[in-house]
């Protein structure tokens, strides 16, 4: 496929967001302390058994090449890959990685903003931004031997989509300039914000490319897709998003648990004996986070792969175990229990600032 064509490369100093995301992370810390592993199909999840369920947390770019991808059963990642090498998620070991790069990160003259383990925005005022984004990936990776990939924009959306045209081990700029020619043919579902369903949905109302989403009548959108998603959609067409870069900590909008049972339930009362239990575990999580729940869901996925989610908004925010598990049990009442149970979740959310 032709790479899509770049914006300039230089210009005057300007205000840039740049959008840093370590390559394959995972799999790559894993490689790092087993150097015998690289240039082999790698895949992490769960305890590392194919025989208990659990999902791919990452897979390196030979085990990709099979078809191997974050979410999916380990089981038919096996299947795909069955010379792969499967190791446990080792959670601390990322974590300790992740902070030595925020850290590094810093050092330069910029603002961060951590999205996660391995993605952070960079408020950044330069003159030469693809200069800035080499210094950043050099300085990752003298710290960590990490691979890493910059997206430059002039938003955060178009810093976000740029790096998935840097990757693997690259820099690309996306901005207003270059906005329709690398954008304006793809499909929605390429705009950051928009899943595979919604972009099938927005296809069936006649809006399959960007371009197409961009044009639209905002009022038509709002119709079908409701007064907030519906324009909402359409500016992100348009690239349009925010670009101020935050280094204000990340506050959590929920605290959650699940669990997958190695054996489908079939009992009512097992399942909500499970969902009770992790009601509590919830409950204690939110009481250390120190701030009400306001809202709480339950999720339930039924085999082989079926997921459903309800939830309701409490008379009043509350930290009380006793209010959360009552609403969790209230809510399996809203489920058809035709299926056997794999998976059960229980989520409390917090009050919107």
């Amino acid at each position: 496929m032709r790479r899509p064509p770049r914006a300039p490369h230089t210009g005057p100093v300007s205000d840039w967001v740049l959008h840093v995301d370590l390559d394959q992370f995972i799999a790559a810390v894993e490689v790092a302390r087993r150097p015998e592993l690289r240039g082999r199909p790698v895949i992490v999840g769960g305890n590392g058994d194919p025989a208990e369920r659990a999902v791919v947390a990452t897979a390196s770019y030979e085990a990709r090449e099979f078809g191997v991808d974050s979410g999916m059963p380990l089981r038919l990642a096996v299947k795909r890959c069955p010379d792969a090498v499967l190791l446990p998620v080792d959670a601390p070991a990322y974590q300790e990685v992740s902070d030595r790069v925020m850290a590094r990160l810093r050092e330069f003259p910029v603002v961060v903003e951590v999205l996660g383990w391995d993605e952070a925005f960079l408020g950044a005022t330069a003159g030469d931004p693809e200069a800035l984004a080499a210094e950043i990936r050099r300085g990752v990776e003298e710290e960590t031997g990490l691979s890493s990939s910059v997206g430059i924009g002039d938003n955060k959306l178009r810093a976000k989509l740029a790096t998935g045209f840097a990757k693997p081990a690259g820099i690309y700029r996306l901005t207003q300039e270059n906005w329709w020619d690398v954008m304006a043919e793809r499909p929605t579902d390429a705009l950051w914000g928009i899943g595979r369903k919604t972009a099938k949905k927005l296809a069936e109302a006649g809006y399959s490319t960007i371009l197409g989403l961009a044009a639209a009548d905002p009022d038509a959108l709002a119709a079908r897709f409701g007064p907030k998603l519906g324009p909402w959609y359409r500016l992100l067409a348009g690239g349009i998003g925010d670009a101020e870069v935050s280094a204000t900590p990340y506050v959590a909008r929920s605290r959650s648990r699940e669990t997958t049972f190695q054996q489908d339930l079939t009992d009512p009362d097992a399942i909500a004996s499970e969902t009770a239990a992790l009601a509590r575990r919830v409950a204690q999580d939110v009481a250390d986070e120190g701030r009400p729940a306001a809202r709480v869901a339950v999720k339930v996925r039924f085999a082989p792969f079926l997921t459903h989610t309800h939830s309701v908004t409490l008379p009043a925010p509350s930290s009380d175990p006793a209010v959360l598990a009552a609403a969790a049990q209230d809510l399996l009442g809203r489920f058809a229990f035709g299926k056997p149970v794999r998976l059960l979740g229980v989520r409390a959310e917090f009050p919107r600032a």
